[in-house]
């Protein structure tokens, strides 16, 4: 099979075409036939060094796909209702950027009805780490206010539109006036450009006073003492990726003053027990969501995986450029079926 591998660590053009024997599905397994990849942030680290594969999974990156079933463990399958031949789509611990990739049985969905496989590449590392992060860790619930950091990242327009769905109020950030309107026309009540802005002093003066309960952080570095300020009491700062840095200083007393939670999560290395419960809140409440049309996968580009020549995989090292551009407003995808 063709995959895409990382050549060596470095900068978008070291992801080359290469040839891998097919894979075997094990027990809880299953092999699927790629048509689309998801690309995510953390292929980026991956790429460049920052973010190796956890133990026992492919080095191959991609961390999502949808396709279909060609085989696996009958049982396991039979144990959630899918079969030979099902369109799905799968959260992965590595592998994605592959013809043919193996995904737990566990973290495979059925495509929601009526999106494409292109749509449904674009859902499981999203939607699964936005639920984790703003409905279980965070506990959002109806009637609050979150604060999205990154509003236009893949993260950002999913954590926007589910944020809305279940009835929360939304603020988000984004760097160009271009993109806040972007984030306006999803759903957010409220949008600010950070590069003109201070979010701290928006956040307050749109909650009047109060702050937001919910901060979703892919910023983390010197953001965190500035959300705490933004939130208001019993509120829960949610910190899942630091491109500002890794290291924050934060002022003790307001966190006790305000009885503040600071939590955080990664989702790749946690074990596929974990993952499933996140996969089935999906399938319950936003699977239903996106067959009906009140929240969507929000594309902004897609990309041949493989050249038409058959010879190299130059269309994900442009889906690393534009990613790394951070021009995009929604998700970048792989499409396996187009050469």
């Amino acid at each position: 099979m063709k995959v895409i591998e990382i050549a060596s660590f470095g900068g978008p053009d070291v992801l080359r075409l290469a040839e891998r024997p097919m894979p075997i599905a094990g027990v809880g397994e299953l092999c699927l036939h790629v048509s689309a990849s998801g690309v995510n942030r953390p292929d980026v680290l991956q790429r460049a060094g920052h973010y190796p594969a956890p133990a026992g999974a492919s080095e191959i990156p991609g961390l999502e796909v949808a396709g279909t079933i060609v085989s696996g463990d009958l049982a396991a399958m039979d144990g959630v209702g899918l079969k030979i031949g099902d369109r799905v789509c799968a959260l992965v611990a590595g592998g994605g950027y592959a013809e043919y990739c193996i995904a737990p049985v566990a973290q495979c969905l059925p495509v929601p009805k009526g999106l494409s496989d292109v749509e449904a590449a674009c859902l499981p590392e999203t939607f699964f780490t936005v639920w984790s992060n703003v409905f279980d860790r965070g506990r959002l619930a109806a009637g609050e206010t979150l604060l999205v950091q990154g509003g236009t990242s893949g993260i950002g327009v999913t954590a926007i539109q589910l944020a809305k769905a279940m009835g929360a109020n939304v603020i988000a950030t984004a760097g160009s006036d271009v993109k806040c309107e972007a984030i306006l026309a999803l759903g957010a009540d409220h949008a600010i450009n950070y590069r003109t802005q201070d979010f701290e002093t928006e956040v307050m003066r749109l909650t009047e006073g109060r702050g937001v309960n919910v901060v979703l952080d892919m910023v983390a570095g010197d953001y965190v003492a500035r959300e705490l300020r933004c939130l208001a009491e019993d509120g829960r700062l949610v910190i899942i990726a630091v491109q500002g840095g890794v290291k924050s200083e934060i002022n003790a007393g307001v966190v006790m003053r305000n009885r503040l939670t600071i939590t955080g999560s990664t989702l790749r290395v946690r074990p596929v027990a974990f993952k499933q419960a996140i996969a089935q809140a999906c399938l319950a409440k936003v699977w239903p969501l996106l067959e009906v049309g009140r929240i969507k996968s929000v594309i902004h580009s897609v990309f041949a995986a493989v050249d038409a020549e058959q010879t190299t995989g130059s269309g994900a090292a442009a889906a690393h450029a534009l990613m790394e551009s951070n021009q995009h407003v929604g998700k970048i995808v792989l499409n396996w079926r187009t050469a």
